[in-house]
């Protein structure tokens, strides 16, 4: 969605790279809050059950730490932001699908076209355990990292500069990613001795794949 909306490409590290670690920052002020509030992973977990699962440790934190005022303030902000999240995935499904069929997207009578089936099984998913779709969303985001450092590898090998920036970092989510998918109980099942050695292969293969073609390449420019 960003990448429609910059004008420069230049634009690009500022806009995502920022926005990354912008959430990094924001993400370990809540872990070390959790952590202090109490005392450790052990009671975070134990906080997850008695207090309602994490809107009542963040309803907590936040009273206590902010007061009422500051506590209702970051509420809205950790309700705000899952609300804009949802918004923007449903905007990228729609267009995504849209420019894959080539449907124009203009006048509003073809995007209720793509969106009301995107709302229904947005409806879908909400009628199942919420701890699952989790699960399932946190390895489909990992993945999309992995897409997404294979396909910054791949861009810098194009312009000839140093791909190992990105593709160091592809090569160990391809490990994590598929290593997940074959031993969670929401993937395959298979126990952490058949799971680890999958994921380390998926990872080798991938990477000496992709160096194989980056010798193709430079063989094809150097003839």
């Amino acid at each position: 969605m960003m990448a429609r909306c910059i004008t420069k490409e230049s634009y690009g590290r500022r806009v995502f790279y920022g926005s990354m670690i912008a959430e990094g920052i924001i993400a370990m002020i809540w872990a070390a809050a959790g952590m202090a509030f109490f005392n450790g992973t052990a009671g975070l977990q134990e906080a997850f059950g008695s207090l309602g699962g994490a809107g009542g440790v963040v309803n907590k934190i936040s009273i206590e730490l902010l007061g009422p005022v500051g506590g209702v303030l970051a509420m809205l902000g950790v309700i705000v932001c899952p609300i804009t999240s949802g918004d923007t995935a449903f905007r990228s499904a729609r267009l995504t699908i849209a420019d894959a069929m080539k449907y124009d997207q203009g006048p509003i009578k073809k995007r209720l076209v793509m969106a009301i089936p995107l709302f229904a099984v947005g409806f879908g998913l909400t009628r199942i355990d919420f701890n699952i779709v989790w699960r399932y969303f946190a390895w489909s985001n990992q993945t999309l990292a992995m897409i997404a450092l294979w396909a910054g590898a791949a861009y810098l090998v194009k312009h000839g500069k140093n791909h190992w920036i990105a593709s160091a970092p592809a090569t160990f989510m391809t490990a994590v990613s598929i290593t997940y998918l074959a031993q969670a109980p929401e993937g395959f099942r298979l126990p952490t001795t058949i799971a680890y050695p999958i994921g380390l292969i998926a990872a080798i293969g991938a990477i000496a794949f992709f160096l194989m073609k980056v010798g193709t390449k430079k063989k094809a420019i150097e003839a």
